[in-house]
């Protein structure tokens, strides 16, 4: 299977889409890597492997499409000052941060289990595997550090250190497998 010079491929968008969207490169206080931008690639690399309408690629292409207005909204809203003096109150950039959050771990699950129904019949087990139990990593312990963020447990340094190591594992499964052949896009399956 060969590859065209101007193609690339979509698990590699996926996974970059990843970095943009977990990662931070902060410069005077501004995130380089802007979230917006790293659900787009995965939106762009989902829709490259979308085979039908209501396969599980159409669906995490639908969140990850909605997790760019999401974050953008996010990028806006971090700006606006809080108030402090009430911890037990809600303000709209802590909801709107939730919904990011939250919303962004949905589009994790939603992805990578899209990704395992397309390799596992092809015989891919370890890798799906790999996949399977790195996607409840980032999941569960991106729902312990929401649930510490609001005041509702304290894990220490430790769930945060754990869940950068699961996303950063997850990245690098994900750019290792974006050769595999069931992962091309149908055009590219057909003239290989």
């Amino acid at each position: 299977m060969e590859l065209t010079a101007g193609s690339s491929l979509p698990v590699t968008k996926i996974a970059t889409g990843f970095v943009f969207a977990f990662g931070a490169l902060r410069f005077n206080g501004f995130d380089l890597l802007l979230d917006p931008v790293g659900w787009g690639l995965c939106a762009s690399g989902l829709t490259r492997l979308l085979r039908s309408a209501g396969d599980p690629f159409d669906r995490a292409r639908s969140f990850a499409v909605a997790m760019v207005s999401v974050s953008l909204v996010a990028v806006f809203a971090s700006g606006v000052p809080h108030p402090s003096d009430e911890p037990a109150s809600f303000s709209l950039s802590q909801v709107i941060g939730l919904v990011d959050t939250a919303g962004a771990l949905i589009a994790v699950w939603l992805t990578v289990d899209a990704i395992i129904r397309r390799i596992r019949p092809q015989g891919e087990i370890s890798t799906a595997a790999r996949l399977d139990v790195l996607r409840w990593a980032v999941v569960s312990l991106g729902i312990l550090g929401i649930l510490s963020g609001f005041g509702h447990a304290d894990l220490g340094f430790v769930t945060p250190i754990a869940w950068f190591v699961a996303v950063v594992t997850l990245i690098v499964v994900l750019y290792r497998a974006a050769g595999l052949p069931w992962l091309f896009p149908t055009e590219e399956r057909a003239t290989g």
